[in-house]
């Protein structure tokens, strides 16, 4: 299936109107949500700074002040939780007892879902973005309940929202595929990086190779550890920088470096000293680090796998990520010769904004507001 361009936005403002669009972010959990985190964060600032209609983002007690500008309504009537089994609760309640969830969600003209689930559901047309079908494409590298839980959270509602907002042309042929989503109700919005934060500071590079990403089985942390142990016999001096989540108590071998989740202003700071981003994830939406990286100044090797060669394109050497000789030869590669790598990514990078994705998101908008 073939999809069209990447929405496009006159800039003209609708003089006079006076419509609300909500953003219900209900089931946002701060720091434990990866990318679909950094999408609605990019997403809120980005139409706080660049949109032109009236916004107010719903948020539940445990995310309160995380609207970035726009204007927010913490939802008492949701209950606060982090930790997973809170969370299933919290999910639960609110699908059995919609009523004043629905209430609050009424003083909004029309509703967007950026984190896919539409708690409450709004029986009026509604917008979901969904990253991916990773539960369909790859269920074996998805645990059960989850597969379960997105069969019901998501698969269902995007059948019946009125627009399905996806990051990427990938996404959109995936879940057209499984779904039998309508190719006229996608809207490819790729999201945006952070340019202000992530820039180029020439520095010496020193020598460790980063991947930022939790321990989940897509992110394919095993065959990279394949990967490194080859290239650490021609470079012993190389380090591997592991950041995210979930790796406090995991086993990794010499020269391998698990951080665990660190701040915004850390990470930048290894992108500008790594000699390379390495990502070998095997299935992906959107991927948010090798842009980050590329911004930086940093080398990328990136596996061919999902979105990840459409959306970083000519700026990364990418891999099969399924071979850990493939990735050894990429990141060898990059090594040896960065700065083309360097020149290509700094380049790609800056195709990428949340100003262009907030103004594609607010096309959506106008096309179902009253």
């Amino acid at each position: 299936m073939v999809f069209g361009p990447l929405v496009a936005l006159s800039h003209e403002r609708r003089l006079g109107c006076a419509a609300v669009v909500g953003l219900s972010l209900l089931t946002l959990v701060p720091g434990q949500i990866g990318g679909t985190e950094t999408y609605v964060r990019g997403l809120t600032r980005g139409l706080a700074e660049h949109g032109e209609l009236d916004y107010r983002v719903f948020l539940p007690p445990v995310a309160a002040g995380t609207g970035n500008g726009l204007p927010e309504e913490v939802v008492p009537e949701y209950r606060a939780a982090r930790t997973l089994p809170q969370r299933f609760a919290a999910m639960a309640l609110a699908a059995a007892r919609p009523a004043p969830l629905r209430r609050r969600l009424a003083a909004a003209d029309l509703v967007h879902y950026p984190l896919t689930i539409p708690l409450p559901e709004d029986r009026r047309p509604y917008l979901v973005t969904l990253q991916d079908v990773l539960h369909l494409d790859r269920p074996e590298l998805v645990p059960r309940w989850e597969r379960a839980l997105r069969r019901v959270a998501y698969d269902r509602p995007v059948r019946r929202a009125a627009l399905v907002i996806v990051p990427s042309r990938f996404s959109a042929e995936r879940i057209a595929h499984h779904l039998g989503v309508p190719e006229a109700r996608f809207r490819v919005i790729p999201h945006g990086i952070d340019h202000e934060r992530l820039t180029f500071e020439h520095g010496p590079r020193e020598p460790f190779l980063l991947y930022p990403a939790r321990p989940w089985p897509h992110k394919n942390h095993g065959r990279l550890l394949e990967a490194f142990a080859l290239l650490r016999r021609e470079r012993p001096e190389l380090r591997l920088v592991l950041t995210g989540g979930g790796q406090a108590g995991r086993p990794y071998p010499e020269g391998v470096e698990a951080r665990g989740l660190v701040p915004g202003d850390e990470l930048v700071s290894l992108y500008r000293r790594a000699s390379a981003l390495v990502f070998p994830s095997l299935y992906e939406g959107f991927a948010f680090p090798p842009l980050e990286a590329m911004a930086c100044g940093c080398p990328v090797a990136a596996a061919a796998s999902g979105s990840v060669g459409e959306i970083a394109g000519d700026g990364a050497r990418l891999f099969d990520a399924t071979d850990p000789e493939a990735i050894t030869a990429a990141v060898d590669e990059v090594l040896r010769d960065p700065r083309p790598w360097v020149d290509r990514g700094l380049r790609r990078a800056a195709g990428f904004s949340w100003a262009a994705a907030a103004r594609g998101h607010e096309a959506a908008y106008r096309e179902l507001l009253p």
